[in-house]
């Protein structure tokens, strides 16, 4: 039977939930329906963002999921105990294990592969990252066998056709296992407040060679996770590909005589998703076209860049940007007045250790792929010291401000102490929110004065936006994939 979820799991999983919809802004996850109640299964998906992308599959995962990770990262303080705390089995990469005898070694992941192996057969879900180790590479890199040895022994096990593991590795189910390829999607990976989408796609349907080779199992996830990813070979393509959705997407609305409201991260991936498939399929009939529309694209976003606008400024009234500007700037002037003391709070306690983690994540990550997870666990270390730190400061400053201000409350040390941390923590929030509201209205703010001041300059964007969006239509035109696309799409969950 599947593994039932344990106290200690679901207070991991709560707090990697909390922790994460600090750093994402907004947290979407689409295809829960795909993942089958009456069999366990195999979770796996490309690794782009480190310890990352395993934290999402935990919270976006509806049940218990085990991951196999390296043994490196279990002994990592705070995250190592969250990690054996979930369950986590250890892998022993021959790179890692210096001290450690070949045989030993393969024993002891031998091991580790059986548990996982029989954790899937008796009906629950492992989720692992077939690559091997992360990356910061636009594609998927070549696929380890080692998913495709678990999976194979899962399903031997599932249907008999293996020796039964000792309980409690060995389950009572008997129902097949699955394979669901999982799509990890990140607006901006290492950035503080960006998006992500997490999609569980439908389950693999396995060939016989599958089903009796590793490398051919192997060679066939390698393909799905190429399909669910939507690989580029460069960042480069893939950023045009970002742009040519964007303007397609206010180009669309401008004819339908609206606004293009912001899209949401599950919408921009519908979007590259269309966009994706329709280069892959006129890629070989129709290079030409393609690499006119990819430089066309980028000019296009240069002039936006320079004006300081995104696609949807381009159709804001101009007529009417006095008054929009001038209310832009009340409501920001309204938040920080009403709430100005926890604001000044929040940024003389929490501003110097969230101004500290980008310079730390870059002089100690060895590569992008690192650089959310230095932030994200290093502001569980720096931010509460901050907020300790300065409720100490609090507490004990309290009684010689006392006697200066006697009117003051007679109010117990740790009370103050107490009291002190709330409103530490409040003001961080409230600095964030206000920073946020502050960056919209500067960018607001510039968008209308550009396109009051160059008028001209943007009718011409208008117009060579329009032209664009033709183009990639008439390329798109008569592609059943596309159309398959956009009417498959359900509207995603958030964590």
């Amino acid at each position: 039977m599947p593994t039932p979820l344990t106290r200690t799991y679901t207070l991991v999983r709560g707090a990697v939930r909390w922790m994460l919809r600090l750093f994402f802004r907004e947290i979407a996850v689409e295809g829960r329906e795909h993942i089958p109640a009456d069999r366990g299964g195999l979770l796996v998906a490309w690794h782009p963002n480190g310890v990352i992308d395993a934290g999402l599959m935990l919270a976006a995962f509806p049940g218990h999921v085990v991951f196999g990770a390296r043994d490196g990262l279990l002994r990592w303080p705070i995250l190592g105990n969250m990690m054996r705390a979930a369950g986590t089995v250890p892998i022993y990469r021959a790179q890692d294990q210096k001290g450690m005898s070949e045989a030993d070694r393969r024993a002891a992941n031998q091991r580790s592969l059986d548990a996982l192996a029989g954790a899937v057969a008796g009906g629950s879900f492992s989720a692992l990252f077939p690559e091997g180790q992360s990356h910061d590479a636009p594609h998927v890199t070549p696929v380890k066998s080692g998913a495709a040895r678990i999976f194979l022994r899962a399903h031997d096990l599932a249907s008999g056709a293996a020796p039964a593991l000792p309980a409690p590795e060995a389950g009572s189910f008997t129902a097949p296992p699955v394979i669901i390829p999982v799509g990890l999607h990140y607006d901006d990976k290492a950035v503080f407040r960006s998006d992500v989408l997490v999609v569980f796609h439908p389950p693999l349907a396995l060939s016989p060679e599958a089903l009796a080779d590793p490398h051919v199992l192997s060679a066939e996830i390698e393909r799905a996770l190429v399909r669910v990813v939507h690989a580029t070979e460069d960042w480069d393509l893939h950023r045009a590909m970002i742009r040519a959705s964007s303007l397609m997407r206010a180009e669309m609305a401008a004819r339908d005589g609206r606004l293009a409201e912001p899209a949401t991260i599950a919408e921009r991936h519908l979007d590259f998703e269309v966009m994706w498939t329709s280069y892959h399929a006129r890629l070989d009939t129709h290079p030409a076209e393609i690499e006119a529309l990819r430089r066309d694209v980028a000019a296009y976003r240069r002039k936006m860049r320079l004006l300081g606008m995104n696609d949807a400024d381009l159709d804001r009234p101009g007529r009417s940007g006095v008054f929009q500007i001038a209310w832009a700037l009340l409501q920001a002037a309204i938040a920080y007045l009403v709430l100005r003391p926890l604001f000044l709070l929040g940024f003389l306690v929490s501003g110097p250790p969230y101004w500290a983690l980008k310079p730390l994540a870059r002089k100690v990550a060895t590569a992008e792929k690192d650089k959310a997870t230095i932030k994200l666990l290093g502001g569980l270390v720096l931010f509460p010291l901050a907020w300790i730190t300065a409720s100490v400061v609090a507490a004990f400053a309290y009684g010689p401000l006392r006697r200066i201000a006697p009117w003051l409350p007679d109010w117990p040390i740790g009370v103050i102490g107490a009291l002190a941390f709330v409103l530490c923590v409040a003001g961080a929030v409230v600095a964030l929110r206000s920073a946020e509201l502050t960056l919209e209205t500067w960018r607001t703010v510039r968008a209308r004065m550009a396109r009051r001041m160059e008028s001209e300059r943007v009718d011409a964007l208008r117009r060579q936006r329009a032209d664009l969006h033709d183009r990639l239509v008439a390329l798109a035109q008569g592609l059943p994939a596309v159309e398959r696309i956009e009417g498959a799409k359900a509207p995603p969950e958030a964590v």
